[in-house]
């Protein structure tokens, strides 16, 4: 399959806006998923406008919202997705994966970057169409069985519930986990959540293999009276940033892309053709800027103490 651009995928994108609203009243219905109400997300109409599907590299595709990264990964024998966004976000990826010729009940597995409704709100909708087994971190997996967060999340108390996965599988620290010909390493990089994992995984055309590199969030953002400096909720909140921080600095990587698109300008870098995602100092730059702004926060929470 050749690369096109989003530009290109303008008369795809306004199909697959048909299409979502098209099965609104459907989504309305289902448990799975039903929408968030505007007054408790302004953001997630944003997050959600639809996104027709955009090869990367090699077997790695994107089929996320506008606003919301999914990916998918795949092989012959069977493929790897990775987040779910919200939950009315599960018939776009679903959508989205048909629209590049794959099979939704060959997805064999369903990974996660981290437990909040933006990520993983579409994972049990996406779950029950694939009949894919979930995997998740010791300290996300209870959080996907639940749909809820647990004390210790920085935003814990403000992030809406989610639709839970079932059957959970969990896994450690550099694990890989392989479908087919598809293996994806884990690299825990708790902070901006306290299971969060970024993912890694080799992807290869006709041209050569590079290194991917799916970096988890690295934003310090709490919810009000939560406190990086002095927390008992999650007092090593500080020591896991600068860890993800390390491990971002230090792990191979040729395309750099992150849960929120916008995260690593991914829709600029495809506007200016395939080869500007191949960046191999994006993971050490984005590490560089997570550490900027964790030592904002630390320090207006000092100025504020």
């Amino acid at each position: 399959m050749r690369f096109v651009s989003p530009r290109t995928l303008s008369v795809a994108g306004a199909t697959l806006l048909a299409l979502s609203n098209g099965c609104a009243a459907a989504q309305t219905s289902d448990p799975l998923t039903r929408p968030y109400p505007a007054a408790d997300c302004s953001s997630c109409a944003e997050w959600n406008q639809p996104q027709a599907p955009v090869r990367l590299h090699g077997n790695t595709y994107y089929v996320g919202t506008h606003g919301l990264t999914a990916l998918l990964i795949t092989s012959p024998q069977g493929h790897v997705l990775i987040d779910g966004a919200l939950p009315n976000s599960a018939p776009l990826i679903l959508q989205n994966v048909r629209a590049l010729g794959f099979d939704v009940r060959d997805i064999r597995l369903i990974l996660n970057s981290h437990v909040h409704f933006d990520h993983a709100g579409g994972l049990a909708a996406l779950q029950r169409a694939s009949g894919a087994r979930v995997a998740a971190s010791e300290l996300s997996a209870p959080v996907l069985e639940r749909g809820t967060s647990r004390e210790g999340d920085p935003q814990h108390g403000v992030l809406l519930d989610f639709p839970p996965a079932r059957n959970v599988q969990r896994f450690a620290d550099g694990e890989t986990l392989r479908v087919g010909s598809v293996a994806v390493t884990a690299h825990l990089t708790p902070g901006h959540t306290q299971g969060g994992t970024s993912w890694t995984w080799r992807s290869c055309d006709d041209a050569g293999c590079v290194d991917v590199v799916y970096a988890d969030s690295y934003s310090p953002i709490s919810a009000d009276g939560f406190r990086y400096t002095d927390s008992r909720a999650y007092p090593t909140a500080v020591a896991d940033f600068e860890r993800a921080f390390r491990t971002w600095e230090t792990l191979p990587c040729g395309i750099l892309i992150t849960p929120h698109p916008s995260g690593s300008a991914l829709w600029e870098r495809l506007e200016r053709g395939p080869a500007a995602l191949i960046d191999r100092d994006a993971c050490k730059r984005y590490a560089a800027a997570g550490r900027q702004r964790l030592q904002r926060r630390l320090q207006e929470e000092r100025d504020t103490r």
